[in-house]
């Protein structure tokens, strides 16, 4: 008996979930290796064309030289330092870059740009992490909570009898919702990408995709905001930066919760339309007798 509900459940629920998901990274493989892997093979043949030049102008460089070169470089840029620009360059571990780095941290981000190199900032970055991580969920938590119970308040309050004791229409609690949400996600996922836009020279697409990016965790590292060395930022720029993580993470956990109850709403006012509209036409006469059925005309 177990067994065949186990084998029930696996048929129903799980193989056509495990289906759907193994089609969808395979199409996502697909479409990915159409798009970027023709860009990739130009950029490797543009990058070993400038490596030739290179040693054409400077003949006293051999290739094994320039490799090691190359090398230095890679590691230098695995260890957070841009090559660009020289030693004047902003530190990546003043305060507050520390702080937009403490924040990659307990949202899991990582956007792979810049990580601890001493064994001693590895090992503390292992415990932060564990006990930030579930801090921020529940922070994260708690402020979602409160934001939805805000809007619960509102909620009670505009469905509180007016003086003609009749409570708000449904389509102003929904109108009222919408509105909420599309003003929170100006707030969030386009106001802070203008501004990113135009103080690192991005396009707005590009400051889009790093806002996306970042607010979903998924943190590629290749948009990181305050890490051009020919750029001057003021002081608090990556941590303000920080401060809207926390904020857009806080924001899209209540869009989640609050996107079913949005269709829920709709569905229901859809709903409430389409049952006027059959009583309006199974109504009768206002003389109590049944309204007469229209005769086709004869020819």
């Amino acid at each position: 008996m177990p067994c065949a509900r186990l084998a029930s459940c696996w048929g129903g629920r799980v193989l056509p979930l495990l289906l759907a998901y193994v089609c969808y990274l395979l199409l996502g493989a697909t479409v990915f290796q159409l798009l970027e892997k023709q860009a990739e093979a130009q950029s490797r043949d543009q990058f070993q064309v400038e490596k030739l030049r290179f040693l054409e102008n400077y003949t006293c460089l051999d290739q094994r030289a320039l490799e090691q070169f190359v090398q230095v470089i890679m590691e230098a840029w695995v260890k957070g330092v841009n090559p660009k620009g020289n030693s004047t360059n902003p530190s990546n571990w003043d305060f507050s870059s520390s702080f937009f780095f403490a924040g990659t941290v307990v949202t899991t981000i990582g956007y792979g740009n810049l990580a601890p190199s001493t064994e001693a900032g590895q090992v503390f970055c292992v415990f932060y992490a564990l006990v930030g991580i579930p801090l921020n969920v529940v922070f994260l938590n708690h402020l979602g909570t409160g934001l939805r119970a805000h809007l619960a308040t509102l909620e009670r309050w505009e469905d509180q009898p007016r003086r003609s004791q009749t409570p708000s229409p449904p389509l102003l609690q929904v109108l009222g919702l919408a509105l909420f949400l599309i003003l929170g996600t100006l707030v969030v996922l386009i106001f802070p990408p203008m501004a990113f836009s135009r103080v690192e020279g991005w396009s707005f697409g590009e400051g889009f995709y790093f806002a996306f990016i970042t607010l979903s965790t998924i943190g590629f590292g290749d948009y990181v905001v305050g890490t051009d060395p020919s750029k001057h930022y003021i002081s608090v720029y990556r941590s303000l930066a920080a401060v809207w993580i926390l904020l857009g993470l806080a924001w899209l956990a209540l869009v989640l919760s609050l996107g079913p109850l949005l269709l829920h709403r709709c569905s229901q006012l859809w709903l409430n339309g389409r049952s006027l509209s059959l009583k309006d036409r199974a109504a009768p006469d206002p003389q109590g007798l049944p309204r007469p059925q229209k005769m086709p005309i004869s020819a």
